[in-house]
């Protein structure tokens, strides 16, 4: 079972008590209209996949039922940080650190 400690309750919780929201930090296009049919289903459909660290939305469901943003590695399985949904995403310093 993963803990998840998410940073609004401040507290490690059950993964049970989560739900996957999707991949962090993805730009949402200025002109939606303005797409074609190709680059919307991009932007809906196309995540990155990567080997290692990876950025991800997860949401407190059964807590305090507030979004935040993840570095999960996908290798270990292992969270690095979590950190609060509107943050940009945290310095390699700051996520060495958290792996230590």
């Amino acid at each position: 079972m993963l803990l998840i400690r998410c940073p609004y309750c401040e507290a490690e919780r059950q993964e049970l008590e989560f739900t996957y929201a999707g991949e962090a930090h993805i730009a949402r296009p200025a002109d939606p209209s303005g797409l074609t049919d190709e680059e919307w289903k991009t932007h809906l459909f196309i995540r990155s996949n990567p080997r290692g660290l990876h950025y991800e939305r997860w949401r407190h469901q059964h807590g305090c039922g507030r979004f935040f943003n993840a570095a999960r590695d996908t290798v270990s399985d292992k969270f690095v940080t979590t950190y609060k949904a509107g943050l940009p995403r945290p310095g390699q310093a700051k996520l060495e650190e958290a792996r230590a």
